[in-house]
């Protein structure tokens, strides 16, 4: 007797169809192939419990599961549920028509009941792109599996509600999935911009920062609220369309970073890894192929506080996902790519005791000690910085001050219109959405300078010693602010505050 399941394996984000075939045939014998890692191997004995427990038993005879296709490895526990289903129609407790057209994913307790799995939003999109209608999950996956339009999701607690199922005793009720729009009003933001008191200067660099979806380091000594005003920054960004939601939430998925009863993400990911964090930790990889942070914070913020203080190697390791807004992992035995389009925010001191510049405490570093600090960050990484803005630590009266400042929702609203008219102007152009996106094409079609703002920018470029790099990002910068302004062309003015945002550049920092 043969009997063929489908279920998936993960390879990155992606789902991979997986038909379980099981042979049954005289003899007394079990045996898994297809090259199964150990959790694989060790669910013949999940399986055997959870089906006695429940009045069934694996038949005794030589059974052989078959993984098919065998040249992809077989990871994890969510193969225990298909197996299980495809014992169960061989020991004929279940009759076979029953998961025609259906897919199973799912670990086993020894008791029958349903344990959660990773990665099952890229499973459920699978299902769809195969044409299979029928997918059915753990109970806590189910919210996650639903937001996939066009597939009946079944939400199971227990191996015997399974069986009473597919008899047709006690049939299950296809889990409906919550209006994502619904849902996305209901989400409050976290942190809000109007309890931040003071910090115009920085503030609006952030505003511009959001709008055209440029990377923003900010400088300045302990406590002047760098940390606070990263955290709101999700506040004021576009909220996630479904189509970025589904995109995000299958790398948490993967990653198992949804939790139980996990829905999509409903605002933007806000990923702060501490400075003690490895290559691999941040970029992804290791021995199962898991998304790193930068991954996690796709369609969000990677937010790196105290930037110096993370390993060179790490900080390195940045340089080309933010380029190309995805990272290649290759391995021998597996090569994925993972999506990396984030928003890099990071915060540093000036200087080792903080307090270099400050307008108040005087800075007890040596001399050359301030541009050693900085040097812990590389020029070619500093360059990917489109805006370097310095904090300032505030007064007394600004703290104290009863005022209420300008909300999230507010500057919110104006970055959305912003973004808006960049969605129209690159209508026709191909994965590029901001102006941070554009290429050095574009910058001349769509960021030309007069004779005034050239000038300036050539001035600039011969006093700060600028790269190439810089030159282009500070015309995206300057693109940005005429956006914020309705004007269609860049004006000297527009050109002078992006300029303005070059602070850490080395010519003109830390002294010798």
């Amino acid at each position: 007797m043969l009997v063929k399941i489908h279920t998936a394996a993960l390879q990155g984000i992606e789902a991979l169809p997986v038909s379980i075939e099981i042979h049954i045939s005289r003899g007394i014998r079990f045996s898994i192939v297809g090259l199964p890692d150990n959790a694989v191997r060790e669910s013949h004995e999940r399986i055997a419990s959870a089906l006695q427990m429940n009045g069934m038993n694996i038949p005794r005879k030589q059974v052989i599961v078959n993984l098919s296709p065998a040249n992809i490895r077989k990871e994890g526990t969510g193969y225990d549920l298909p197996m299980t289903v495809g014992l169960m129609i061989a020991g004929e407790h279940i009759p076979l028509d029953s998961v025609e057209n259906s897919l199973f994913i799912g670990e086993l307790s020894l008791d029958g009941s349903l344990q959660s799995v990773k990665g099952v939003l890229s499973v459920a999109l699978l299902c769809k792109e195969m044409g299979v209608s029928r997918l059915y999950v753990p109970y806590q996956n189910a919210m996650e599996a639903s937001m996939v339009d066009g597939l009946e999701i079944f939400a199971v607690h227990h191996l015997k509600e399974l069986k009473s199922h597919l008899m047709g005793e006690k049939v299950l009720h296809p889990f409906v999935a919550e209006d994502f729009e619904l849902l996305k009003q209901t989400t409050p933001i976290t942190e809000d911009f109007c309890h931040v008191k003071g910090q115009q200067a920085v503030k609006r660099a952030v505003e511009i920062a959001c709008s055209g979806g440029h990377n923003l380091i900010m400088i300045g000594p302990p406590g002047a609220g760098k940390t606070m005003i990263a955290k709101c920054i999700p506040g004021i960004l576009p909220p996630l369309t479904k189509e970025e939601a589904i995109e995000s939430t299958r790398i948490h998925s993967v990653a198992g970073k949804t939790g139980e009863n996990a829905q999509l993400l409903l605002q933007r990911p806000f990923r702060s890894p501490h400075h003690s964090i490895s290559s691999v930790a941040m970029i992804g990889g290791g021995s199962l192929a898991q998304p790193g942070e930068i991954s996690l914070a796709h369609r969000g913020v990677l937010y790196l506080d105290e930037l110096p203080e993370f390993p060179r190697s790490v900080l390195e390791v940045l340089r080309q996902p933010l380029e190309e807004r995805k990272v290649h992992i290759s391995r021998s035995r597996y090569s994925v790519d993972f999506p990396a389009d984030f928003m890099l925010i990071a915060s540093m001191n000036p200087c080792p005791c903080g307090y270099y510049n400050h307008p108040s405490k005087a800075c007890v570093c040596g001399p050359g000690q301030v541009k050693k600090y900085l040097n812990r960050i590389s020029g070619p990484l500093l360059d990917r910085f489109d805006i370097q803005v310095e904090i300032a630590p505030l007064e007394y009266e600004e703290i104290s001050a009863s005022s209420v400042a300008e909300s999230s929702a507010q500057i919110r609203d104006r970055v959305l219109a912003c973004r808006e008219r960049q969605a129209f102007r690159f209508r026709h152009e191909q994965g590029v959405s901001v102006n941070a996106q554009m290429t050095q094409a574009m910058l001349s079609k769509y960021a030309q300078v007069d004779k005034a703002g050239s000038l300036l920018l050539k001035n600039a470029m011969e006093k700060l010693q600028l790269s190439a790099r810089a030159y282009s990002r500070i015309l995206k910068v300057a693109r940005s602010i005429a956006d914020i302004e309705y004007s269609e062309a860049i004006q000297a003015h527009h050109l002078a505050e992006a300029i303005g945002y070059r602070s850490l550049d080395r010519e003109n920092w830390g002294g010798g």
